[in-house]
Order: C-alpha cells, then structure tokens, then sequence
C-alpha cells in the first residue's frame, strides 16, 4: 500500500458495546495511540487511519516489532475470558477476534509493500475492511483453540518481519527503495498495532 491509504475512514462497526476497559498507551510515536480512545465517543485515531509520518527513535526496529507481538500474545492468553461484548475504544468496536485480524492485516499488508518496493513493483492498494467494521466472526468466542492459532500466526509474521528488517542496512532503512515511508518508519508505524490488542485489555481481572 502507498502512504494515501493511511487517510481516516468512517466507522460502521454495527455491534452492540458494552464499557470500555482501560487501555494501556504503546507510546511508539509523536503521537500516543488509544489516548482518545480511552473516552468513549471521542474520535480514535487508529493505525489503520494514521495519516502522518511515524516518530523514530534509536530502538531497534526488528526488535520493536517482535516485542509488540509478545504483547499483543500476553493480552490475548486473557481473552478466553471475554464476555463476548465488543469494547468500544473511541469511535470503533474491538472484540478478542477483531484485534487479531487487525493486527495479523497491518502486518501483511505493509510487508507486501516493502517486498514491493525493495524488487521496484508498484505497491497494492490493500482493501481490509479494517477497523470501521464489526464482522460476524469477530464477534466469535475467543477460544484456546483460536490462541493458538493467534500465536502461530502472529509469531511468524514477527519473525519474517523481523528477518527481513535486520537483513536491511542503516542506510536501506532510513533511505528506502520505491515512494513512501521509510522501512525504519513502516517498523515502528506497525508497532502502534498493539493499540487493537491494548483496545481490548487485559481480561484476567475482568468479573
């Protein structure tokens, strides 16, 4: 995907909400995300809606990225415990299922646009559904079984994620092929993805 994907779209998520739990700030930009999504009613702005070039920093972008999914997996090790009430976070609904899809599809899609521009191909425009909506299999039980899966899935895109960014050099990711953000920016743009999983909390001390 090009940078023009990153502008703001229109929530539709038509499940019923209950209230929110709290959200825990990844603070991996200029930007905090899930601050506004901690006031229900307020306008969230999502990974998949940021439209601004990402903050960097001297943390490895490799290793940034492998601790996001560790975090994203020790959130969801609670989600059996889910009481199968999407949790509003700003304007959107999330749900155990809901933060998996989101941040297993923000994953693939800008490693499609890295693998893209590092062999000179024109990026795809992804076509998720993202955010905006609520589907019927997010709204599924999140079961052991469906964690396991999660951790396979998320895991891996971790790892192949992290593969190909230490296979970079310093100047490859500040001063990346093809039109768009930096690599180094993408990795910590994809970082933020722990605002899904953090939309849903910790459930373990949830009655």
């Amino acid at each position: 995907m090009t940078n023009t994907e990153h502008a703001p779209a229109t929530a539709t998520a038509t499940a019923t909400a209950t209230a929110p739990n709290a959200l825990a700030a990844p603070g991996t930009s200029a930007r905090t995300p899930g601050t506004s999504a901690r006031t229900p009613g307020t306008s969230a702005r999502t990974p998949d809606t940021a439209d601004e070039v990402p903050a960097t920093d001297d943390r490895d972008p490799a290793r940034l990225l492998t601790a996001m999914v560790d975090h994203v997996l020790a959130l969801a090790a609670t989600w059996t415990a889910w009481d199968g009430h999407p949790v509003p976070a700003g304007d959107r609904l999330y749900t155990p299922h809901k933060a998996i899809r989101r941040v297993a599809d923000h994953m693939v899609d800008h490693l499609a646009e890295m693998e893209a521009r590092l062999v000179g191909e024109d990026t795809q425009p992804d076509h998720w559904h993202a955010s905006a909506t609520t589907t019927a299999a997010d709204l599924a039980p999140f079961t052991e079984a469906d964690l396991d899966e999660a951790r396979s899935r998320l895991t891996r895109l971790g790892r192949i994620w992290a593969n190909r960014l230490d296979a970079l050099t310093p100047d490859e990711l500040d001063r990346s092929a093809g039109t768009g953000w930096t690599f180094r920016q993408l990795a910590f743009h994809l970082a933020e993805s722990a605002y899904y999983a953090d939309s849903v909390g910790d459930l373990t001390a949830k009655p």
